[in-house]
């Protein structure tokens, strides 16, 4: 049997030249916005001045990071982003799952339909509208939680001012806002789970919970394990709006985090190469995280993302 030609890099790339085609597309968009724009990290070891221009500006080399390490700021900083880093790790990661679970179990599939539209609508509201309904329920002035708080105990609680209660109030405006949308992913996986692996464990005698916990968990562990290591790569990210919406003045010791601080430090007071050599030093972590979870998964025998 004659064996054919081996084809070269350039013939198999002219056979499926329409498949490069539609590919160039998602190309030219990361080459233009995410990649091209990667050249701006260089300010982060420059005096930049927009005066002077990109190429004018002096070079410090790691002057910025090392104010930015000794800075008292930081340890403060570090501290509130790594706590609310693990509260959302913590609370919200899990919702979706716990949500996709509950929503699995539903049979009936117009009240499925229903709850998933409901729970999905918070995710396409804006920070800004969120925060006003914090602040319609949570304020002083009639809100109607601090009602029902002053009704039972005979005073009310601070929510939008008081420190402690800032974290708990943050998560719980991301657990309502973004756990519906959360349950897409999961509940995609289970859309493939084979039905036979149900009724096999129906004829088994297990029950609801016992389905859920060894043929429904099961199938969502790849999906958690890629989803767990993603997440970490953005644990220093937290988001300038919902945290810049909510905090004031009495708040602000425990609610000022990385994110507040690049917009204050960059755009406020002017400072380019401080503020980018902050958000340098966030993707750095968030690089070695994502290396080190995907190593760490591929260890216990579950798959990473590369």
């Amino acid at each position: 049997m004659k064996v054919p030609p081996k084809r070269s890099r350039f013939q198999k790339i002219l056979r499926d030249k329409w498949m490069y085609l539609l590919l160039l597309p998602g190309v030219i968009y990361f080459l233009l916005f995410k990649i091209l724009p990667m050249w701006g990290v260089l300010l982060a070891f420059q005096n930049y001045s927009p005066f002077l221009g990109f190429w004018g500006s002096e070079w410090v080399g790691f002057e910025h990071f090392q104010r930015f390490f000794s800075d008292p700021d930081f340890v403060r900083l570090m501290r509130n982003t790594v706590i609310l880093a693990i509260y959302d790790l913590i609370f919200f990661f899990p919702a979706p799952i716990i949500l996709a679970l509950l929503l699995n179990e539903v049979r009936i599939s117009i009240y499925k339909r229903t709850i998933q539209t409901l729970v999905y609508v918070p995710h396409f509201m804006s920070w800004v509208i969120i925060a006003s309904i914090s602040y319609v329920f949570l304020t002083t002035s009639g809100g109607i939680i601090n009602v029902l708080v002053e009704r039972f105990t005979g005073s009310q609680i601070s929510f939008l001012s008081h420190p402690d209660w800032f974290r708990p109030m943050i998560i719980a405006q991301i657990i309502w806002k973004e756990s519906g949308w959360g349950t897409v992913i999961f509940l995609a996986a289970l859309a493939g789970v084979s039905q036979e692996q149900y009724e096999a464990a129906i004829v088994d005698g297990a029950g609801r919970f016992r389905r859920m916990w060894h043929v429904t968990l099961p199938a969502l562990r790849s999906t958690i394990v890629i989803l767990l290591i993603l997440r970490l790569g953005n644990f220093l990210d937290q988001g300038f709006q919902q945290i810049y919406l909510m905090t004031n003045s009495l708040n602000r010791d425990v609610a000022d985090v990385f994110d507040t601080y690049v917009y204050f430090m960059g755009i406020t007071q002017g400072a380019f190469s401080y503020s980018t050599a902050v958000g340098l030093f966030k993707a750095v972590v968030g690089i070695i995280l994502i290396f080190g979870a995907n190593h760490l998964a591929k260890r216990f025998g579950q798959g990473g993302i590369f």
